[in-house]
């Protein structure tokens, strides 16, 4: 008789992670932990105490894969992986940016990325002030943007098809903005897809502007 895995905590989690990631996490519930992990759904609170317990360690699996940025060097390119690796993780484990906008985390991952984070920026000159309103600045636009392009009824492909298909209700006598617009996005001269790294560029080149201390060597 082949020996059975023993149950760890990790292994709870990392099962966890991979039934939201299947079937989302409302749908996310202790039996079917345990019926996937092979035991009893009590078994499992040897190593998750409750399910508050058991969303947090999810989503500090999550923040775990996000790239951490390093002090010391080009903080903006820093800053700009983490945006653009955030944002990655987050759309593989598309039931994690709600959670992490509606709970306190305070997993070992989360306090490193942000700790990482805050020393990134106060190395470069920023003060402590001007790093944490930064990073919370940098995260609602990681959050926001990401919880759209989830959320986004239509498809990429179908925009041009769309534009099409409203323009008869943005005639362009009341609304000629919004007309030309669309008939760009026809035509192909513009995708009208929204762009994650242009919100994030402008953000970065308003924190670059900031007036700051010296960088520490």
């Amino acid at each position: 008789m082949a020996a059975r895995t023993p149950l760890t905590r990790d292994r709870v989690l990392r099962t966890a992670v991979d039934l939201a990631d299947a079937e989302g996490l409302d749908a996310l519930s202790m039996r079917k932990l345990a019926k996937a992990v092979g035991v009893e759904a009590m078994s499992l609170y040897n190593h998750v105490a409750n399910k508050d317990d058991l969303l947090d360690g999810i989503v500090d699996l999550v923040v775990a894969e996000i790239y951490v940025p390093e002090a010391g060097g080009d903080w903006r390119a820093e800053l700009r992986h983490r945006a653009t690796s955030a944002h990655e993780v987050l759309l593989r484990h598309r039931w994690a940016t709600g959670l992490l906008g509606s709970r306190v985390n305070v997993g070992p991952a989360m306090l490193r990325y942000i700790d990482a984070t805050l020393g990134c920026l106060i190395t470069a000159g920023f003060s402590y002030e001007q790093a944490d309103r930064a990073w919370n600045a940098m995260d609602s636009h990681i959050y926001g943007f990401t919880l759209q392009a989830i959320n986004f009824p239509l498809d990429p492909t179908e925009y041009a098809s769309a534009a099409t298909r409203f323009l008869p209700l943005i005639p362009e006598e009341t609304h000629p903005h919004m007309h030309t617009l669309a008939t760009q996005v026809i035509a192909g001269t513009h995708t009208g897809t929204a762009d994650f790294t242009f919100g994030l560029d402008l953000l970065l080149d308003g924190l670059a502007a900031l007036p700051r201390r010296a960088e520490q060597p």
